[in-house]
């Protein structure tokens, strides 16, 4: 309300300025209060949000313990299990020559992992990046890496059978049963085959990847791919090796791969897929036969696999399958070398698997030795770039011939969008350590053993980063700096050259004797070809 006297004269108004003065005066006292009475609600509003957010992460975190805890109790009660806890496991280890049981490898890292888990979540100390990677090189260092010594030790030898060991991690993939259906049911002999799975998935309050809005939405939980697999496959479902986490104690890829490949059990070789592939008819024969007829003591075949769509029966069996030949520097991945997509660099087919400078990381196989030759780094949790250039260089290193697959005989799902991620859980459940944040202090380690500029000892400030390198390192049957010349890699300038050999599919260099052998099979090949277009 205004107050005013108007006093009239002479047929007009006039204002008493002191009256204006004071219904000035009480606006503005009445804007104030109006103000301060809306920044108080806003401030209650925002605090009352605030409060309700801890209440709802108090919360999860309490779930999240109770469900760590009563795990320890279900294993232990259900299976009578040997080992009481991973930290009894670590520090009284069996004197043995005996190779370890399935049960007692799972139940050290079923342990192991819900420790890691319990510790990065309940505690509130780990506010950055770095607070989680110490936490976690702390607890690695002092539970799993001497258990995993201890295990390489005992490691059974291989079994000259033609078994496969199919290591399979899949990260709350719906393609993780179809995978295995099509391994065992075009297989020519599926009682060889053994797989290590690894799932990760969400059991409960599930969410979908991040769609087109930058949303996420609620979902079914995820399906039980062995438990699917054994319902409809009974009689392959001993044969199948699972180890079942939640989504939020996943490690990445390569996490997921190291612990898969703790489940083998002396398989005579050992083969790694993503949980999204297709399957030719007859691909372990077909891929066996290739591992004798390459030209080495320990090849590796491995390439970027065709897309699902393709024809692997007619299409890609009358031709040469792709190479990996050149890489590239990943700036947006901070500086790490990335291998780019598959290329037809050779002209016609042959039976021999043909030299290739790098292995990929979702379809590889050599002998089972290689798990001993090369274990699994247990100091890269979380990393998603990186491992295919860090495994590639260790199996080189090591004595490893790496080489492209006569023929293709399994496809790859590659678009799979708005499915979940790894990355986007880890961001929802540690918020205060982003994802890319650990992943660039992680890479150092990789960085380091290539010889990176930047990443070398003398550069760093902390080199628990480093820790453990003798036993999870470099190769000594072959030098690093030879290897980089073989993939074309100089790390110092951050530039890639052409190797020659895999791009123009001539011999590399160390192994020019093997010229007419190829010469040979390429003359074979090309007479053959000429037959069946003349009908003969």
């Amino acid at each position: 309300t205004m107050v005013a006297v108007r006093r009239r004269k002479q047929g007009g108004v006039r204002t008493d300025p002191i009256a204006a003065g004071v219904s000035l005066l009480f606006l503005v006292v009445s804007l104030l209060i109006l103000v301060y009475v809306e920044l108080t609600t806003e401030k209650l509003s925002i605090k009352e949000l605030v409060e309700k957010e801890k209440f709802e992460i108090k919360d999860f975190v309490k779930t999240e313990k109770q469900f760590v805890q009563s795990k320890f109790r279900q294993y232990r009660q259900q299976q009578h299990l040997r080992y009481s806890s991973a930290q009894e496991d670590a520090a009284d280890l069996v004197a043995s020559d005996e190779p370890m049981t399935i049960d007692e490898i799972t139940t050290f890292l079923y342990d192991w992992v819900h420790q890691l888990h319990a510790l990065l979540l309940l505690d509130e100390n780990l506010e950055s990046a770095y607070a989680m990677w110490k936490a976690y090189h702390g607890l690695t260092r002092k539970l799993l890496v001497p258990w995993d010594l201890e295990y390489l030790r005992r490691m059974a030898a291989p079994r000259q059978d033609d078994s496969i060991f199919l290591s399979v991690a899949t990260y709350r993939d719906e393609n993780c049963i179809n995978t295995l259906n099509w391994a065992f049911g075009n297989a020519t002999y599926p009682e060889r085959l053994f797989v290590g799975l690894v799932e990760q998935n969400c059991y409960e309050d599930c969410r979908s990847g991040v769609l087109e809005t930058g949303g996420t939405m609620e979902i079914p939980p995820d399906q039980d791919c062995h438990q699917a697999f054994c319902d409809q496959h009974p009689e392959y479902c001993p044969q199948i090796r699972p180890l079942k986490l939640r989504e939020v104690e996943s490690l990445g890829p390569y996490g997921a791969r190291y612990l898969a490949s703790k489940l083998y059990a002396g398989e005579n070789w050992y083969m790694q897929l993503d949980a999204h592939m297709t399957f030719l008819k007859n691909w372990d024969d077909i891929t066996i036969q290739s591992l004798h007829k390459a030209p080495s003591n320990k090849p590796v075949i491995s390439h970027y696999p065709p897309g699902h769509m393709m024809d692997l029966e007619h299409h890609w069996a009358l031709r040469p399958a792709g190479r990996l030949c050149g890489p590239v520097f990943s700036h947006r991945d901070g500086g790490i070398v990335r291998l780019e997509g598959l290329r037809k660099w050779d002209h016609i087919k042959i039976p021999i698997p043909r030299f290739a400078p790098f292995s990929a990381a979702g379809f590889m196989i050599a002998s089972a030795l290689l798990l001993k030759d090369v274990p699994f780094d247990p100091f890269l949790p979380w990393i998603f770039m990186g491992e295919e250039i860090i495994m590639s260089t260790r199996f080189w290193t090591a004595g490893y011939d790496i080489f492209s697959p006569a023929q293709a005989v399994v496809g790859h799902i590659y678009v799979r969008m708005h499915k979940p991620k790894f990355w986007e859980t880890m961001h929802r459940t540690f918020k205060r350590a982003g994802h890319d944040d650990l992943e660039a202090m992680i890479l150092v380690r990789i960085k380091h053993q290539l010889g990176y500029p930047e990443a070398s000892r003398d550069v760093l400030t902390d080199l628990s980063v480093l820790d453990d390198l003798e036993h999870y390192g470099m190769g000594r049957a072959r030098k690093l700096t030879d290897y980089m010349q073989y993939a074309g890699i100089d790390v110092t300038r951050k530039e890639i050259f052409e190797t020659n050999y895999c791009e123009k599919h001539l011999m590399p260099p160390g192994k020019e004797h093997l010229a007419q052998l190829y010469k040979d099979a390429e003359a074979e090949a090309s007479k053959n070809a000429t037959l069946v277009e003349q009908g003969k």
